[in-house]
């Protein structure tokens, strides 16, 4: 299948920009910013340090330009120079992590939550060999993923095997060999993802896996293809398999970031006035940098994100939240499904939604009794058009319409606290994110379930409360490593409360993870305000998620929130103080970089009685539920 011809700069463009025209230069970098993304992306399988590295190639790319002798040779020199800060900060994280193995946040592991697969698979929303490809990328060796970044966007018409070479200083022919046997290993992998998906899943092959804690490597590739290729069970997997090349050709570049802006990346690597700006001056600081810097400023959600360039902000924010498909621990109300609400989506052991709180002015909250969601009722037809957010979700559970209603609250993703969501459609716009609810929902069957919607995979519900799922943290990390083989970006437990408190739930599991070499991608939290004034609240939710990422410095998901007061009884807000602190929440939210997804508890309302819900029925909507289609 012959391939599109690219779409690079011609060498006029490259000329002007050489002789310092500035408004060459902003569309030299507006077009190169797409390639150099997907080659760092995937290079570096999504890792934190891409808006660096991305920032760090454009600042030399517009430095070195005046130096450039021949402007037909701009292609090849760029993606040489992205391949060389590549290779650096590769060096620099091995340097780091021999230095640094036995400190808490050590930067050199990789976050699977920002896999570069994963936003391939959602950006593009690839068919079923397409997906298996782009999963498949996750269990090359590091110098294949490099070489793979260079190869894959030769196959999609952007690169020719000339750059290809000549970033990786190699011959034509040696570059050949090397890509050959790179998609050698790709096909091995392509099997491997096959059947470690299949269901049900070959029983010997669970036996390979049981050691095995989830994440894709070399290691445990060559494992599973050294059982697959001596299994009859197994054996035919390969059975179907399109050429890669074939898959691949014709597929656009994985999508910028929308905050990724061209002209504030270019600000950055050059400064304001126009010409190429100091590398001291120009360079935003490293993500480490800015956590050690945010590390000794003190624990609020401006000082943990501060310190850094706005481009940089804004490439974090893309990275951590992708646009597809953060008060102390005192003042942080829980809440969570509880028994006591309506019949459950699911048929699977998990209680349906009602919050199940702790009083916010209290550190050890006391439980109390949970109502079943249901505000005032306000009738208003569904908007002609429904901003929706990327991150903004919804707690979802079966009522009359919900369907209906969920496609006309502009969420962008739902949950129903199980692995299925029967009786509930999932809106073209949006996806659904599978929850191992609890100790009882670890099976065979529920696991299977998990593995057929998405990448993403959310734990246990609400553990340190007795009304829920109620586990001890030697339990949930006994069952941990079944999460984990269903080969998911995989959230925490959600606490409760207290995730930002030393010794609690939230941290004993976190500590034990660690100490066991288990894998947690994502926080999850939950979090109910009890002080109604809209300032207080976003402030006092900002702050608890701040605390949180300042211990663990990972992405967060707010999968429960809402005004709800525990501390003495149940008390709620207003129709319209909770619609106001949706706005301004969201609004919050969206701009804190480390949360990645919000969730209100939740879709539905009763309207007989008062509560934070969003629709009474399929069409009708409460305040909060108007300003929840708003927002985003």
């Amino acid at each position: 299948m012959p391939k599109k011809p690219r779409s690079g700069p011609d060498s006029g463009v490259v000329t002007a920009a050489c002789a310092g025209d500035r408004q060459a230069l902003d569309h030299l970098v507006t077009q190169c910013l797409p390639l150099v993304y997907n080659i760092v992306g995937r290079a570096l399988n999504g890792h934190a340090d891409v808006d660096d590295v991305v920032q760090e190639t454009l600042l030399r790319m517009v430095r070195g330009l005046p130096k450039l002798r021949d402007p037909a040779a701009f292609r090849s020199w760029l993606v040489a120079i992205t391949i060389r800060q590549v290779r650096d900060r590769e060096q620099l994280r091995a340097a780091d992590r021999d230095r640094r193995a036995h400190l808490e946040d050590a930067e050199a592991i990789t976050d699977p939550a920002l896999d570069f697969a994963g936003l391939t698979i959602l950006r593009l929303g690839l068919t079923e060999q397409r997906r298996e490809v782009a999963e498949a990328t996750r269990w090359l060796d590091p110098d294949d993923q490099e070489l793979l970044s260079l190869w894959w966007l030769e196959e999609t018409g952007e690169l020719e095997r000339a750059d290809l070479a000549g970033a990786l200083g190699l011959s034509d022919r040696h570059a050949s060999v090397r890509v050959q046997r790179m998609k050698k290993q790709m096909e091995v992998s392509r099997v491997v993802v096959r059947a470690l998906v299949a269901a049900p899943r070959c029983a010997e092959l669970d036996e390979t896996a049981a050691a095995w804690d989830g994440t894709p490597s070399a290691l445990w590739r060559k494992r599973f293809a050294r059982h697959i290729r001596g299994c009859g069970v197994c054996e035919g997997m390969d059975e179907g398999l399109l050429p890669m090349d074939r898959l691949l050709s014709g597929l656009p570049l994985v999508a910028v970031p929308p905050g990724l802006d061209p002209a504030r990346v270019l600000n950055a690597v050059t400064g304001h006035g126009g010409s190429a700006a100091p590398a001291e001056h120009a360079a935003a600081p490293s993500r480490s940098a800015r956590r050690r810097h945010g590390r000794r400023s003190g624990r609020t959600g401006k000082q943990v994100v501060g310190g850094s360039a706005a481009v940089a902000v804004a490439m974090v924010a893309a990275l951590v939240a992708p646009r597809l498909t953060g008060g102390s621990s005192s003042t942080a109300a829980a809440a969570s499904p509880s028994a006591s609400q309506a019949p459950a989506v699911s048929a699977a052991p998990s209680p349906t939604p009602s919050p199940s709180a702790s009083p916010s002015a209290s550190p050890s909250p006391t439980p109390k009794a949970k109502p079943s969601p249901s505000p005032s009722k306000h009738t208003a037809a569904a908007p002609a058009h429904i901003a929706s957010g990327a991150k903004k979700g919804v707690g979802v559970w079966s009522f009359g319409g919900v369907s209906q209603a969920l496609a006309a609250s502009g969420a962008s993703w739902y949950y129903t606290w199980s692995t299925q969501h029967s009786g509930v459609t999932t809106p073209s716009s949006g996806s659904f994110v599978p929850m191992i609810w609890g100790a009882s929902s670890v099976t065979d069957a529920s696991l299977a379930q998990a593995r057929s919607y998405g990448p993403y995979l959310l734990g246990f519900n609400e553990p340190d409360m007795a009304q829920q799922s109620n586990m001890t943290v030697e339990q949930a990390l006994e069952l941990w490593p079944k999460l984990m083989g269903a080969g998911k970006i995989l959230g925490s437990p959600a606490v409760a409360y207290g995730g930002d408190t030393a010794g609690g739930w939230l941290d004993r599991f976190m500590s034990g993870a660690q100490a066991k070499g288990y894998r947690v991608d994502f926080i999850t939290l939950h979090w109910y305000g009890g002080d109604f004034r809209t300032p207080q609240a976003v402030e006092q939710m900002k702050s608890y998620l701040a605390a949180v990422y300042e211990r663990y410095h990972k992405p967060i998901w707010l999968t429960e929130y809402a005004l709800i007061d525990f501390s003495q009884g149940t008390r709620f807000p207003s129709a319209q103080q909770q619609a106001n602190f949706v706005t301004a929440s969201t609004k919050a939210l969206d701009g804190l970089p480390y949360v990645q997804r919000y969730a209100w508890f939740g879709l539905g309302a009763d309207p007989s009685k008062p509560s934070s819900g969003l629709f009474t029925d399929g069409t009708t909507t409460t305040a909060a539920g108007r300003a929840f289609q708003s927002a985003g």
